[in-house]
């Protein structure tokens, strides 16, 4: 098995306690602030990750559109963390994570846009199944 496909499966299983964990944490707080502390113990995480790896000598790899691609980038993760976290609190965990998964969609629409990959068959037989499945999974 290729190990992009297990690192995914591990991200599928923390994608989904950060659902479980987060719906029992935000109960009577405020999602605004709950997504801010979140993100900050993120931020602690990953920096001590990286100094543990020694990933901070390669920061001269990145160029200026790097940087900016990826500050864009952190910039959408943190609007879909509050608006997940906003949906979380209202709304059931599997309707709210089944919606999120969506996300699947535009990316597959995006990365034809954007990237230039190819719409086969399969992706479109595919992406039919995980729209059904969030109407499935978040109707009542």
């Amino acid at each position: 098995m290729p190990t992009w496909i297990i690192f995914a499966l591990f991200s599928a299983i923390f994608a989904a306690l950060v659902a479980i964990l987060g719906k029992i944490g935000i109960s009577g707080v405020d999602t605004t602030l709950a997504t801010a502390i979140r993100a900050i113990v993120m931020a602690v995480f990953l920096v001590l990750v990286a100094v543990f790896f020694g990933k901070f000598n390669h920061l001269g790899s990145f160029n200026n559109k790097a940087i900016i691609f990826i500050i864009l980038s952190g910039i959408a993760g943190a609007l879909s963390w509050l608006f997940y976290f906003f949906a979380l609190k209202n709304g059931p965990a599997s309707g709210v994570v089944s919606i999120d998964r969506l996300s699947v969609i535009f990316v597959l629409i995006f990365a034809i846009i954007f990237l230039g990959e190819k719409l086969t068959l399969k992706s479109l037989f595919g992406a039919i199944f995980v729209v059904f499945g969030a109407i499935l999974m978040s109707i009542k």
